[in-house]
């Protein structure tokens, strides 16, 4: 039945917490100290000192200890738009010298940058979820922003148990695209460089626009953001949008030369749909779904990548409205169910009308169901991630006592943290399993599979992808999961060669060799 819903935020914001004595980790602790007189807000930033204190791995860490770690300056801000709701706040900040200027930093051992997040879970009480997709993602071939426990201290009042993030920008160790500079208006450089993101009107936008089909689809610019933009730049991105999605509503969106494919990398949208359906997400695809794309110069991937993944918190049943909290359904036909001020982009569902991509995402799914998205090592994953904060956890929520009380959006309050895990596990087995039964598209690559006929090595591969077999090889061929023909070469009857596969876009493909009569094939992953 569809049902309306008005998005009214009847928040109750909580004001459960209690003071904790706190003087000793097993986690990085992190100490931030503001002016005299002022105080962490959401409109201006704070310049003030913080100090990390890190031992190293199974050494403990004292607050009588020196900041041995990191102990100079940052410009913090508290963050988020609904989290703000909660007592136990979110926050973004920038590591900076005593002059204000940035400083590149390795904060707890991640890759070297300046524009980090404190991220505090509340209404999400097992600690993991958001760790546990970026993970996931990682796993599956993408970038997804990395993470490090922490305990966190301000102004000598003890927060609780805090997840150290990578911000989603542009950079070497982030989204590795080409950066894009206010100059590169013509040709190959205006191409790329762009993360952009659909999103809710929250928090600082700037700008945003519509969807050409539904105005209640808002694209935003995350990276380089509005401001940082000159005109021909924003008309660009805002014009492959468009072509995306007028390509995508016309008849010919399934051409392999002018349809769909022609804009999207079509794994990473698989990907962005898996993640997105397993998690039931309840803002899944209207808010916080980031793209970006780079540069169409024939050496790197040009087209609009989904991701990375982001803000999974009320995710994996853990909401109780419009449906989230089903293992049954698509969160796609969120629309049909709820009627909020932002939507879904039509084409999350226009595209599996395209038998080339159903098929394709039929086949990445049952891929990643015998790998990282088996519920057995999904299980395995969520007890290594709850057992890194096995200690802090009891301070935090004797910090923040909400264990057994409802918290918005909790579909589920369990009477103890275990319960609570054990939900998540049992939610992320059961919508597994519907997904397994339900997911359209077929898998046959026409192809018989023998995995242990033939030697490729390396596998992900870079440039070259090298290939052994005992018997002789007459011809090989490569072929997109979606069973499209990227390649085929004759060998002259050889037994080992070399395949330059360094014009092929990152994704997962086929190796099929003619041998002896006999087609064999191996996946192999390109970089």
């Amino acid at each position: 039945m569809l049902r309306k819903l008005t998005y009214l935020f009847l928040f109750f914001t909580f004001s459960i917490c209690s003071q904790v004595t706190f003087t000793d980790s097993d986690l990085p602790i992190v100490v931030i100290n503001t002016p005299p007189g002022e105080t962490i807000n959401d409109v201006t930033r704070t310049f003030c000192d913080m100090g990390i204190i890190d031992n190293g791995v199974g050494v403990r860490n004292y607050l009588t200890d020196p900041y041995n770690h990191y102990d100079n300056k940052i410009s913090i801000e508290i963050r988020g738009s609904t989290s703000q709701q909660y007592p136990k706040k979110n926050y973004g900040f920038e590591t900076q010298d005593q002059f204000g200027i940035k400083l590149n930093y390795p904060l707890l051992g991640l890759p070297t940058e300046n524009d980090w997040i404190l991220y505090g879970p509340y209404p999400d009480k097992t600690l993991s979820r958001n760790v546990l997709t970026y993970n996931l993602s990682r796993k599956m071939g993408h970038y997804a922003s990395r993470s490090r426990y922490c305990e966190l201290i301000i102004d000598g009042d003890y927060k609780g148990l805090y997840i150290l993030l990578e911000r989603i920008k542009v950079d070497n160790d982030r989204v590795k695209i080409d950066k894009l500079e206010t100059w590169e208006t013509l040709g190959l450089p205006l191409s790329g460089g762009y993360i952009v993101k659909v999103d809710k009107l929250t928090g600082e936008v700037g700008f945003s626009w519509s969807s050409n089909f539904n105005n209640e689809v808002l694209f935003q610019f995350h990276d380089p953001e509005f401001d940082e933009l000159v005109p021909v730049q924003v008309s660009y991105m805002q014009n492959f949008l468009s072509d995306f999605e007028n390509t995508v509503n016309g008849p010919l969106f399934d051409d392999p030369i002018e349809g769909y494919s022609k804009y999207i990398d079509a794994e990473s949208f698989y990907d962005f749909f898996i993640l997105q359906e397993l998690g039931r997400t309840v803002d899944g695809y209207r808010s916080s779904s980031f793209m970006y794309k780079d540069r169409d110069d024939g050496f790197k991937n040009g087209k609009l990548i989904a991701g990375p993944m982001w803000d999974f918190n009320l995710s994996y049943g853990n909401a109780d409205y419009c449906d989230a909290d089903l293992t049954t359904g698509w969160q796609y036909n969120f629309d049909e169910i709820c009627d909020f001020t932002t939507a879904i982009p039509f084409w999350w569902e226009r595209l599996l009308d395209a038998p080339s991509y159903r098929n394709g995402l039929k086949c990445r799914w049952e891929e990643l169901r015998s790998g990282p998205l088996h519920t057995d090592s999904i299980h395995l994953m969520i007890d290594s991630i709850v057992n890194l904060a096995a200690e802090a956890r009891v301070r935090n929520f004797q910090r923040w006592p909400i264990i057994g009380v409802y918290v918005n959006w909790n579909s589920f309050v369990g009477q103890t943290y275990e319960e609570d895990v054990q939900f998540l596990k049992n939610y992320i087995q059961q919508r597994a399993t519907w997904i397994d039964q339900n997911l359209p598209g077929i898998c046959d690559v026409g192809v018989e599979e023998k995995f242990d006929s033939f030697e490729i090595w390396p596998n992900p591969a870079g440039e070259k992808l090298s290939v052994k077999s005992i018997s002789i090889i007459e011809q090989y061929s490569i072929h997109d999961l979606a069973g499209r023909e990227i390649l085929s070469n004759k060998t002259n009857a050889t037994s080992s060669f070399q395949i330059d596969v360094s014009e092929l876009t990152s994704g997962t493909y086929l190796l099929t060799i003619f041998s002896e009569g006999q087609l064999l094939t191996q996946k192999f992953i390109k970089k």
